[in-house]
């Protein structure tokens, strides 16, 4: 499991491109065949994926990085499909899967194994993970069953639709918040206005983007933003005291999770367009 470390943003500013995308940037998930985890240290953050062809796979616990004899033992999970039909057997009981549908997995649950239906299409799970305190039941949300809000217009570019799944009035989890936002034809702005929130670090998901196209996503202090050039299936991890907005070249949609202090949605401090740097 790589681990990424907590950085302050008065080193960010300090860093080259290539920094940038080392410690913020996860480009290597989805791999045929391979679950893949990368832990960060911020709020202990685990982002992951699994995509399982010739056989099911397994999510196991990393002795080294979490001392667990099981992956759950201490932690909750949110699993998002963005690929083809599939399942995730949690102890026994099958949850069958389309795209966008999400799975939540409470502390406890001691194997939790990925299958597709077909290895033509397989199915691609976005995993992301945060210490859990109490245990809350494992329950599947399609997406038609995720409390859905419109925001933006077509005269500022970000007309989309916010999908969530795992909140405060939704599926009941410990410290994780996630759902998706799906970008309107013509729109190419995400979260602008752009905001932070001190009381929860986050994590992004960029997909269905064109291979020929990306998502410049910004980062960094309102008073000093950086940018990184994000292909479909990268992920972003955004600290406490960073922005995540983007901006994409053609139309995408994105994964956003966050975990801390609370799980309210609207718990975060904006800050006006014109006072960005």
């Amino acid at each position: 499991m790589k681990i990424i470390p907590a950085i302050s943003a008065e080193t960010v500013s300090r860093f080259t491109t290539k920094e940038l995308r080392e410690n913020f940037l996860i480009p290597s998930l989805f791999s045929p065949d391979s679950v893949e985890l990368t832990y960060w240290e911020t709020d202990r953050t685990i982002v992951g994926s699994a995509v399982p062809i010739k056989g099911p796979l397994k999510l196991e616990a990393s002795k080294k990085e979490l001392a667990a004899d099981y992956f759950l033992e201490r932690r909750e999970i949110g699993i998002l499909n963005i690929g083809g039909a599939g399942s995730v057997e949690v102890d026994g009981v099958t949850y069958a899967m389309s795209k966008l549908d999400c799975l939540y997995v409470g502390r406890g649950a001691k194997s939790v194994v990925f299958t597709s239906a077909n290895e033509a299409d397989p199915a691609r799970f976005y995993l992301l993970s945060y210490p859990a305190h109490a245990t809350y039941p494992t329950t599947l949300a399609k997406q038609n069953d995720a409390a859905a809000v419109q925001l933006g217009s077509q005269e500022t570019a970000n007309e989309r639709t916010i999908y969530k799944y795992i909140h405060g009035d939704g599926i009941k989890s410990c410290q994780l918040v996630m759902g998706i936002t799906c970008m309107k034809p013509g729109s190419i702005w995400n979260t602008m206005p752009s905001h932070t929130h001190l009381r929860r670090s986050e994590a992004y998901l960029y997909f269905d983007i064109d291979p020929a196209h990306r998502v410049i996503h910004l980062m960094g202090s309102p008073q000093e933003t950086r940018h990184l050039v994000v292909a479909g299936g990268e992920a972003i991890l955004s600290p406490v005291w960073s922005i995540h907005s983007g901006a994409g070249t053609s139309s995408y949609t994105f994964c956003w999770g966050m975990g801390g202090e609370n799980q309210d949605f609207n718990d975060m401090d904006g800050f006006p367009i014109a006072e960005l740097k």
